[in-house]
């Protein structure tokens, strides 16, 4: 009989266990766990962003193939893997919806604090792929003025559409970053947001980071609030996580664990699109359809008929400023608060109801009651 493909897969990835026993000998270990002795024998692996896969990890293993069930892969040492014929395979886009989901709760938690109308407002999206592209259209459903920065897609596509970096942070009231993390090639996006940058904001922009923390130059960011060339912080990235700054902590309006892109629906998604490439790899069929998160515990919402209806039944799915509240509270904790994160369910889990209200809220994925 064949030898079973040993997999070994980082025990926080949800919705996979007992998925794979059949193919393969398959080991669930922490993420701490995952070291160059686990891997030694190890043909396959499926992690997340914190394992990195580089020489010290994989010199001297049989290892094949890595699968991140993240969108991002700078934990991923590409030209080590080149080199040595390691395939490697991450999730683009699987937690789009939740980032989006994330942005909304706080632009609207951010607009209910200071009292201001968003429909006023001017927001610039810097990085418009999977996930900037489903900012953009929330977004646009709140009534914002949307600008885009995107120098690789305006390169392809043609620059109608798209504004520079300088126009982002002298025209826009929230700056919103959603870019993946490169230090090379055309378009760095290593501190994208430096000092020069904030020296240009006039109209003292919130600043989000839901992308990566080495896309915000941190002290720079932090000089300039203190400045009063930024208004407001949201930050769910940081450098140099688990170990974030204390002032930015308690400056942040807010401030997460790196849980933008954590709802059960981009983490369904990221398991289904794992297993997927596992099966293919191994010439297989898997059955993904047991893949899927559990229903919410109040997956109806009622709706009044008020002005704050929408904000409301947003915050129901999902209120950063509990996550915020955690961290605020125990920043030594960010590594249990990110990997014991709860099961939170986008838009698309929810009813609204009664009808007559709901259908003002059609477009924004949730299920409206027939």
């Amino acid at each position: 009989m064949k030898e079973k493909p040993v997999i070994v897969i980082d025990d926080k990835i949800p919705f996979i266990k007992g998925v794979l026993e059949p193919y393969a000998e398959v080991r669930y270990l922490a993420p701490a766990a995952i070291d160059r002795t686990a891997v030694q024998d190890a043909d396959m692996l499926i992690v997340r962003t914190r394992t990195r896969c580089n020489a010290s990890l994989l010199d001297g293993s049989r290892c094949r193939f890595i699968g991140t069930a993240t969108i991002g892969y700078d934990h991923i040492d590409a030209d080590y893997c080149r080199s040595h014929g390691i395939e490697w395979l991450n999730a683009p886009g699987c937690n789009a919806a939740s980032v989006a989901q994330y942005i909304t709760a706080s632009l609207l938690r951010h607009a209910e604090k200071e009292g201001t109308d968003l429909t006023t407002k001017c927001i610039g999206i810097v990085g418009v792929g999977h996930v900037g592209r489903q900012v953009e259209a929330h977004c646009r459903r709140l009534g914002m003025h949307v600008l885009l920065n995107d120098p690789p897609r305006a390169e392809k596509e043609g620059a109608e559409g798209f504004v520079s970096l300088d126009e982002i942070a002298r025209q826009c009231d929230y700056i919103t970053f959603h870019t993946p993390l490169t230090r090379e090639g055309a378009h760095p996006s290593y501190h994208l947001a430096d000092e020069r940058f904030f020296g240009q904001a006039t109209r003292r922009p919130v600043i989000i980071n839901a992308a990566r923390g080495g896309v915000v130059d941190e002290q720079a960011m932090l000089d300039a609030y203190r400045n009063e060339k930024v208004g407001d912080l949201i930050i769910d990235c940081w450098e140099g996580e688990p170990h974030i700054s204390a002032d930015l902590l308690q400056k942040a309006f807010i401030a997460t664990p790196h849980i933008a892109g954590y709802s059960a629906d981009g983490k369904s998604n990221a398991t289904r699109a794992m297993v997927a490439a596992v099966a293919a790899r191994l010439g297989t069929a898997v059955d993904l359809s047991a893949i899927i998160p559990p229903s919410p515990r109040t997956p109806v919402i009622r709706l009044t008929g008020k002005s704050d209806d929408f904000a409301r039944a947003v915050w129901q799915t999902y209120d950063p400023l509990n996550d915020s509240a955690a961290l605020k509270s125990a920043p030594e904790t960010f590594e249990q608060l990110r990997g014991n994160y709860p099961l939170r369910r986008e838009f698309g889990a929810y009813t609204l109801t009664p009808a007559a209200f709901a259908r003002d809220f059609e477009g924004w994925g949730f299920t409206i009651e027939s």
